[in-house]
């Protein structure tokens, strides 16, 4: 078995309950967004199909959603090429997250009540005790409730609508930079200080903080991919 293919069996989740086709497709869509799919790499899905002991169904499946993404493209006489996630895709990502992350962090905080916030505390002290005891799987799912909660709050539908579709790449950049322990204790004080400035109703920390938080978030991104030969 290839490289590939072990990077995509290990991505592969096949303990939760959905379609086949849909745990394939996220397997293919992380390995290429972790990089571990190099740019320019062809995917042959008879190959794909033989390796990985499934119907062709599901990859034809896959291939076709990720085309539509542009994680891949169908290229003439050659099939299916891994296009990636180039330095230019992640600068353009998050400067798009550090604009709708600040307007929903702003909104969020017009309209949130007591018990939300007593609510928001609770989740990042369950980060504090996640970290703690080196609990990462379930510190990266905190940050992603952390996210999750403020747009939730901030009631502006069509902005959640436009973040899930920018989801993919945000998880996976976040997977990469939090599995390190000190960026992930310095993002959970970063989200403290967030929550202080939004008790506080203090929108010019709020964008402060919010930036701050991307900016470090990206540079750490950008280092990964650097080390990985990503251009």
């Amino acid at each position: 078995m290839g490289p590939i293919v072990s990077a995509i069996k290990c991505n592969l989740d096949l303990t939760q309950n959905k379609p086949l086709k849909v745990a394939v497709y996220e397997a293919l869509r992380k390995t290429i967004i972790l990089g571990d799919i190099p740019a320019g790499k062809r995917i042959n899905e008879k190959e794909l199909s033989e390796e990985l002991n499934f119907s062709r169904t599901p990859i034809r499946f896959a291939l076709q959603k990720l085309v539509k993404e542009q994680l891949v493209e169908h290229v003439p006489r050659i099939g299916i090429v891994v296009k990636g996630i180039s330095i230019k895709d992640a600068y353009e990502i998050y400067d798009i997250r550090k604009a709708l992350d600040t307007l929903a962090t702003i909104r969020a905080m017009e309209r949130m009540d007591e018990q939300d916030f007593a609510e928001l505390e609770q989740l990042l002290e369950r980060g504090e005790y996640y970290n703690k005891t080196d609990q990462v799987d379930n510190l990266l799912q905190n940050f992603s409730d952390f996210n999750e909660f403020i747009y939730e709050k901030s009631q502006m539908l069509r902005l959640k609508e436009i973040v899930t579709n920018l989801q993919t790449y945000l998880v996976y950049f976040r997977d990469i930079s939090i599995r390190a322990s000190a960026r992930r204790s310095l993002a959970l004080n970063e989200h403290w200080l967030i929550y202080r400035g939004m008790k506080n109703q203090d929108v010019e920390q709020i964008t402060l903080i919010t930036h701050e938080h991307i900016d470090r978030s990206l540079q750490f991104i950008l280092k990964e991919m650097e080390r990985r030969k990503i251009e």
